[in-house]
């Protein structure tokens, strides 16, 4: 396994490996390792985290990382196939069909972070996503159950805005360019709210990569459109995931086709009381937390409003991994 050290700061490596999705194809996927400058432990920690990042985006977050290594986590992140750091020539950014085909590399992160120990030293592990990275790992969670001990949802998209009337409609729409034109582009109106918000080129405080992180995200493609919409609406019926699970909101939302100033500090992006709601259907044992004044990724938002959000996330810790 080869890891890079050019990928963020000094205490950052990555590596890229391949994984054989359910249709049988090889897909690229980058593991992020944070591993911390200062003398090295005597022993690996016993617990770890895994993070996934959401559509059109990438792992970046190095202050997120510092934060699990504090608490006694070796942090880990997966760049998924055709995002981030595993993007290649030729491919669609953020393209996906089918929301399985993530399985076998988190699987295989997974597995790379066990070979990392000694034999029959897995550690503990924590799964963590963000937005569609959060509805990815639930469903991944709920498919394997018995390999993380918990969950942590950041913002996670389980359901579209408004009702899960607009999901089925805009289901039965999306169904026919999915079945015989997946990778065609769905021509809808681009905002560039939430990136305006986050990136230090904007009104932001975080230096993202364009490539990686683009100010009007990758072409909303019929065939991944589709992938979520059937991800969400295997939600709606109800997971069964056994592991207790943190949701952490925004307070609030706010919508619409043009900048307003509310935006500096609610989800720009998502409908933050659907996802509330749905995320009683996740599992038996799901705490919601709700951050007031927090972005779509609300461990972007202000220093003071992710402050809380640490907080927070530290007190679940306490309650439900240190207990």
């Amino acid at each position: 396994m080869q890891w890079r050290t050019d990928i963020l700061g000094d205490d950052f490596q990555a590596c890229a490996f391949e994984a054989a999705g359910p249709d049988g194809v090889l897909r690229t996927a980058t593991l992020i390792r944070h591993t911390p400058l200062g003398p090295a432990p005597s022993a690996l920690p016993a617990r770890a985290v895994l993070f996934l990042h959401g559509w059109s985006d990438y792992f970046f977050n190095e202050e997120l990382a510092e934060f699990w290594a504090r608490q006694g986590f070796e942090f880990f992140a997966l760049d998924m196939h055709n995002h981030g750091r595993s993007l290649r020539p030729g491919t669609h950014g953020g393209y996906v069909a089918d929301l399985d085909n993530y399985d076998a590399e988190i699987t295989g992160a997974i597995g790379i972070i066990g070979s990392l120990r000694p034999a029959g030293a897995a550690p503990q592990l924590i799964l963590m996503g963000h937005s569609t990275g959060g509805l990815i790992a639930a469903l991944w969670a709920d498919r394997h159950p018995g390999v993380a001990s918990q969950l942590v949802l950041d913002s996670p998209w389980l359901e579209v805005h408004g009702s899960p009337a607009l999901r089925r409609a805009a289901r039965t729409m999306v169904e026919p360019f999915a079945r015989f034109w997946p990778e065609s582009v769905i021509r809808l109106p681009e905002r560039a709210f939430y990136w305006r918000s986050i990136s230090s080129s904007a009104e932001g405080e975080w230096a993202l990569d364009d490539a990686y992180r683009p100010p009007h995200a990758f072409p909303v493609r019929a065939g991944w459109l589709s992938a979520v919409l059937s991800g969400q609406s295997k939600v709606a019926r109800g997971l069964n995931i056994d592991v207790p699970i943190l949701v952490l909101i925004s307070g609030a939302s706010a919508n619409g086709m043009f900048w307003k100033e509310s935006m500096r500090r609610t989800d720009a992006v998502l409908d933050v009381n659907t996802i509330a709601l749905r995320a009683l259907s996740l599992g038996r044992t799901v705490t919601l937390e709700r951050i007031d004044g927090a972005l779509h990724d609300v461990f972007l938002s202000a220093p003071r409003v992710r402050a809380d959000a640490y907080s927070r996330l530290s007190r679940w810790l306490r309650a439900y991994v240190f207990d």
